[in-house]
């Protein structure tokens, strides 16, 4: 990926996909960086590009200011990060991030977990490094 803008390809939107993604546990894998989890799986039913999906719970922030405030730090640290993670653009993967914390983060700790996430997204694609995974 040259460009760092965010395509429409690259959004999950499928309610399929999404649903498949959180209702198998033993498919799903999931890291915890605080303040973002991801939750992830392999998605053979499409071409070769990662789709990702925010959510930020009401039950964590009250205020809509407030969620959509996180999820456009969260996408904005996806955005310029992705590249720490170049099998990406390889793989047909669904990403959830999740945010977990109960008050607003800044921008760099979001920052810093999502590159802590998509490292070891990386690790596991990595031939050689046996990462391991956390089930759900």
């Amino acid at each position: 990926m040259n460009t760092l803008r965010l395509y429409k390809r690259e959004k999950l939107c499928s309610t399929t996909a999404i649903d498949r993604l959180f209702a198998s546990r033993e498919e799903a894998c999931a890291f915890l960086a605080y303040p973002v989890r991801m939750v992830w799986r392999e998605n053979d039913s499409r071409g070769a590009a990662a789709q990702f999906l925010i959510t930020v719970p009401k039950k964590k922030l009250r205020h809509a200011v407030d969620r959509v405030t996180m999820r456009r730090r969260i996408r904005e640290a996806y955005r310029l990060n992705r590249s720490v993670a170049p099998t990406l653009a390889d793989k047909p993967i669904d990403i959830a991030f999740i945010y977990v914390a109960s008050r607003l983060e800044p921008y760099s700790r979001v920052e810093a977990a999502m590159k802590k996430l998509l490292s070891k997204l990386q690790n596991h694609y990595t031939p050689g490094d046996e990462a391991v995974t956390d089930s759900i």
